[in-house]
């Protein structure tokens, strides 16, 4: 009895040093374990004073913003490269969008360096270049357009007078894109935004049509500066399914873009 005993101790004890080396083993490789490194963020910008205007045909949800070319942008840019580059037509918009509120919850000021775009995400830092008088600023995307088929950009008017585009109207820019607060591609929340119509009837028509051929989607009808506008945003509010949508509504007033919410 006592050597069994004595067996079942010995045992014992080596199941326990057993259990404490593969302990030890784990602890070694946990604490030789890196982390992975973590990407630049953004400088931080300005927030604009807190607004009363009623919005441009943007009704989104608030996001973090900007005014200017800042001198924490200017130096971002100058240490980084380039993560994007897209080239095509600028224009600018000024009355009657400012003072409204913008995509970003903030109210838009046409003195301020800023731009829209459909599908950046709101904040994203930018460079923008007159292609033909070499003429450039650094802006962030603080709303949404052009809603101008053949536009990649909508300008401020201090970006228009900047990069030289302000007496062209529209000229053909290198958009380089530095950082953005989310990823520039299938990532975020998106919708299909449908118009200008001239009229509210119109508007509300394709609205019910939308709302009884897309059961599962929110559809919605709201007045702009220059006209009515529809909105249809899809289940879970996913990219594929806002660009199959732009692809099937074709409107007999207007166009339907892919616009991004965030």
């Amino acid at each position: 009895m006592a050597r069994a005993l004595k067996d079942v101790r010995t045992s014992a004890a080596a199941l326990a040093l057993a259990a404490l080396v593969l302990c030890s083993g784990c602890r070694h490789r946990v604490s030789n374990a890196s982390a992975a490194p973590t990407a630049p963020s953004l400088p931080p910008a300005p927030i604009p004073p807190a607004a009363r205007e009623t919005p441009r045909e943007t009704p989104m949800e608030p996001a973090s913003s900007s005014l200017a070319d800042t001198p924490s942008d200017a130096e971002f840019v100058r240490t980084h490269s380039p993560i994007y580059t897209e080239v095509g037509l600028a224009s600018w918009y000024g009355p009657p969008y400012n003072h409204r509120r913008g995509a970003n919850g903030q109210i838009y000021d046409e003195n301020a360096l800023t731009a829209a775009h459909r599908t950046l995400p709101l904040n994203s830092l930018v460079r923008v270049t007159n292609l033909k008088t070499g003429q450039s600023a650094i802006v962030r995307i603080t709303d949404r357009g052009p809603f101008v088929p053949g536009r990649m950009l909508d300008l401020s008017l201090a970006t228009a007078k900047a990069v030289g585009v302000w007496r062209a109207g529209v000229a053909k820019v290198r958009m380089d894109v530095y950082g953005a607060p989310g990823e520039t591609a299938a990532a975020g929340r998106w919708c299909v935004q449908i118009g200008p119509f001239r009229g509210q009837r119109s508007a509300v028509a394709l609205r019910n049509s939308l709302a009884r051929k897309y059961p599962n989607a929110r559809v919605l009808e709201f007045a702009g500066p220059t006209g009515h506008w529809v909105r249809i945003f899809p289940a879970s509010d996913d990219r594929s399914q806002a660009a199959a949508l732009a692809e099937q509504v074709q409107p007999r007033e207007g166009k339907a873009y892919l616009v991004r919410l965030d």
